[in-house]
């Protein structure tokens, strides 16, 4: 039985902002001329504040001047907006998807619909969209440049608009991050997180969520993706400190690669050393932080040393870790519970019985095991072996 709670060395859901500034627009660009009726139109739509009223203007203009050429991009996105300020997110997306088939690279329609399914809590659209969004930027990007412009004046060009519009980009890839760690459900959440990660690989979140995607996996108990997603997050980040720590325990719980696990474990020791506070976070909670995870580490090279039939290494590392992981009941339980078999099997009965009253005096899946063994060595000699 393994129960774990991981950290994730400066792991912070971020916050985010709705509203990102103005931008230079990707997509189509529809000129209004002034004085005109689309102009008057669009003028008194803007103005009104009654929402029924607003609502009949849409409709009046969409069934008359918007619904000449490309004036109908127009229309839909007047609804988008009306339906996004009502909260009536069906709606919103309704426009938006027939806005996208009028202009499949409208960004500022990318950014609300990633809006709406932010505010509805729709995990899958925010991925959809994000994915749409992902493939603007991208043609965006790689666009010749226009009939009468020159290549380095498009390039440059190019640079100022994504410039203008890095707020935005930031915006969406928080939200879409935001929505896919909230989902409930671990797989699910593992499944959105491994999707956002793949669709935004150069994003600062990238890493993140594979990270968060590895434990949702372990959550699971899907263990082959969680080594799919954590051996992977690990080739990019080699000193990822989460990373390091799940794949040195569960190496070390199962008996396999014990040599990867020990040099997993010895690393992330070497990693927290030279580890920076992160921001906001006080110097308390810092080394609280920074103490669980050595713990953690040096739980996993206990694990490992017992592995190796080492077990006078183990007990040392295993006792090291105890004080570290007093604040979390299933790490520290699960620590002496493994210390009372290193000692054990080092003979040390009477040492071995006080491991294993401390494993069972908090509240963890250990507790009824470590109770268990009390009751057995109460009975009987012990037999030499290994934690299951």
């Amino acid at each position: 039985m393994r129960w774990t709670r991981w950290l994730m060395g400066g792991f912070l859901l971020l916050g985010y902002s709705a509203n990102p500034g103005p931008a230079q627009q990707i997509g189509k660009y529809i000129p209004i001329q002034a004085g005109s009726e689309v102009d008057h139109a669009v003028t008194e739509i803007n103005a009104t504040a009654d929402p029924a009223q607003k609502l009949a203007l849409i409709d009046k203009f969409a069934e008359g001047p918007g619904k000449e050429g490309d004036y109908s991009i127009l229309a839909d996105g007047l609804y988008v907006d009306y339906y996004l300020a009502q909260k009536n997110y069906g709606k919103a997306f309704e426009y938006g998807d027939k806005l996208f088939a009028l202009d499949p690279d409208s960004f500022s329609n990318a950014m609300n619909m990633i809006r709406a399914a932010s505010d509805k809590g729709d995990a899958d659209r925010l991925i959809s969209y994000g994915e749409k969004t992902q493939g603007i930027l991208q043609r965006y990007k790689d666009s010749p440049a226009p009939a009468g412009t020159s290549a380095e004046t498009w390039a440059d060009q190019k640079a100022r608009t994504l410039e203008s519009n890095k707020d935005s980009i930031v915006y969406i890839q928080q939200a879409i991050f935001s929505g896919a760690y909230q989902a409930k459900d671990a797989p699910k959440r593992a499944a959105l997180l491994t999707k956002f990660a793949q669709i935004f690989p150069d994003s600062p979140y990238a890493n993140q969520a594979l990270g968060v995607a590895a434990t949702a996996y372990q959550q699971a108990q899907n263990a082959p993706k969680m080594l799919e997603v954590a051996n992977g997050l690990l080739a990019k980040d080699p000193s990822n400190l989460g990373m390091l720590l799940l794949l040195s325990d569960y190496y070390g719980e199962k008996g396999e690669q014990l040599d990867k696990a020990e040099a997993y474990a010895k690393k992330a020791i070497s990693v927290l050393e030279k580890a920076q506070k992160p921001e906001g976070m006080t110097d308390e909670q810092w080394a609280q932080q920074k103490g669980l995870q050595k713990g953690l580490a040096l739980s996993s090279l206990g694990q490992v040393n017992i592995e190796k039939k080492d077990n006078a290494q183990a007990a040392e590392n295993l006792k090291a870790a105890a004080p570290l992981l007093k604040a979390d009941d299933g790490s520290y339980a699960r620590n002496q519970y493994r210390l009372g078999f290193a000692l054990l099997n080092l003979k040390k009965n009477a040492e071995a019985k006080d491991a294993f009253a401390q494993a069972a005096s908090v509240n963890s899946p250990y507790k009824t095991l470590a109770q268990e063994k009390l009751k057995g060595l109460a009975g009987a000699a012990p037999a030499r072996r290994k934690p299951s």
